[in-house]
């Protein structure tokens, strides 16, 4: 037997790689199918089963090319209906795999098909269960994102206390938990860093599975301080449910070289958006104006499933050379499909046309905190949690959450302001959608709250009662 988690950053994701006796199931696959196929080839097996434990809501799963290319089964739990071929599995049922089982356990709670997978090795024994986002590290999954006209978030909640009781809590306490997701997704509110855990252990460290809790406590405290799910949430699902695009079509036309007649001509016929996924320092220094900055080495998949409203938006690419692939595959993983090409000598091949670049005004956190009066407007991209768990001392201190600045930013005045989040990541993407809406006064902080923290002139609070939030 061989079980290995196939673990995404950037979208804190866990898929699994499952064989014995040259017989595979994979559990939860990203939308890119190549990395399971290969694993598979090489190790001289073949994709029996592709088992989803739910429809995704934060990235879009590959389960439909996947088993196309493998002759594999999908396999979903009970209540689930697609616009595809699968089978719906039922509560209990059992599906062999070499001298393995995998064991359907029909957990609803976070939705409604939400199913676990028991693993059961060729003596009996039960070392693995994976649990989807039925059960995390640490927490659970949030009920609120299948809510239906007939059903409720505590409804959901309620099922997903029977479930978690029911099924999952009778198992011993050595079994090995593999959730679907971890820390820093938006699946759940507070989960670990770890990926995986045994029982026993997240009895007595998880809130949830406290063996003193009524259902009606857990009902409260699974739904209290739930924010409002990313917009591309529910698009996501609504796109696990039915035949997509094939990625090997997406990644071919959005690797489709353009010059920069190309893309002027496209941006003004097709509303097409340019998007520019270098590193934060280069689209300091210069960019195209108007572009999007959301950087590929940050959390560059949700942060676009966030503030790009439209999925089926035209992107043109300003990439670095040799990553074009990277960047169409992590958007195609949330769902945008629409890459259509990117520009091809990027922002030389701009300049050398002779069109105009813009940069960022940037400081560091020293010579920020050097310029810094009392009269300074200071503006806090950052999480309102964040926030309120520490900010500068400064009476002009405003907290606006880069998740609301498409929508919202006319509520922000267009004046002198320096920018900051925690790293100074979020706060360039701030910058560069308030830029494209005419806001020119903005002066990025380099290093964020972090470096804020250790200049000795910048005053932190590091803690603001949540009472006095609105």
């Amino acid at each position: 037997m061989y079980v290995e988690q196939l673990f995404t950053g950037c979208l804190a994701e866990m898929a699994y790689y499952i064989e014995s006796e040259g017989e595979v199931a994979i559990i939860d696959p990203l939308r890119e199918t190549t990395p399971y196929l290969e694993m598979a080839e090489k190790r001289g097996a073949k994709i029996k089963y592709v088992f989803l434990t739910h429809f995704h809501a934060d990235f879009v799963s590959g389960h439909v090319d996947l088993a196309k290319k493998s002759g594999a089964t999908i396999v979903f739990g009970p209540n689930a209906k697609t616009e595809f071929n699968f089978h719906n599995g039922g509560d209990g049922e059992e599906f062999k795999v070499g001298n393995i089982t995998l064991k359907l356990l029909h957990t609803p709670g976070h939705t409604m098909e939400s199913s676990s997978y028991l693993l059961i090795d060729e003596k009996g024994n039960t070392p693995y269960i994976f649990t989807g986002d039925a059960l995390f590290i640490g927490d659970v999954g949030r009920p609120d994102l299948a809510v239906k006209s007939d059903v409720t978030q505590n409804d959901l909640a309620g099922y997903l206390f029977d479930s978690l009781r029911n099924k999952i809590m009778l198992l011993p306490d050595d079994i090995i938990v593999y959730p679907n997701h971890g820390a820093g997704s938006a699946c759940g509110k507070n989960m670990s860093k770890e990926t995986f855990d045994t029982l026993g252990n997240q009895k007595k460290v998880n809130y949830a599975l406290r063996a003193d809790m009524t259902k009606e406590e857990f009902v409260k405290e699974v739904t209290t301080g739930l924010i409002a799910p990313p917009q591309y949430f529910p698009k996501n699902v609504m796109m696990n449910k039915r035949v997509n695009a094939s990625y090997d079509n997406i990644l071919k036309k959005g690797t489709t070289p353009l010059s920069v007649a190309d893309v002027k001509s496209l941006t003004k016929e097709k509303g097409a958006l340019i998007l520019d996924v270098r590193p934060t320092a280069e689209f300091i220094k210069e960019h195209i104006p108007n572009a999007l900055f959301i950087g590929l080495d940050g959390s560059f998949a949700p942060w676009v499933g966030a503030l790009i409203e439209d999925i089926s938006t035209p992107i043109i690419l300003v990439v670095s050379k040799g990553r074009e692939d990277e960047a169409i595959t992590r958007l195609s993983r949330v769902g945008y499909d629409n890459t259509i090409g990117f520009l091809k000598g990027g922002i030389n091949a701009w300049k050398d046309a002779e069109e105009s670049v813009e940069n960022v005004l940037s400081l560091s956190c020293n010579q920020f905190s050097e310029k810094l009066t009392p009269n300074s407007s200071i503006l806090d991209v950052r999480k309102t949690t964040e926030h309120f768990s520490e900010q500068m001392i400064h009476e002009n201190v405003n907290n606006f959450p880069l998740d609301n600045l498409f929508s919202d930013y006319a509520q922000i005045e267009n004046k002198e302001q320096y920018v900051h989040c925690a790293g100074g990541y979020r706060s360039v993407i701030a910058i560069s959608i308030l830029k494209a809406k005419g806001y020119h006064k903005l002066i990025n902080v380099e290093g964020g709250f972090s470096a804020m923290k250790n200049e000795e002139k910048v005053q932190i609070s590091e803690y603001v009662c949540p009472t006095t939030m609105v």
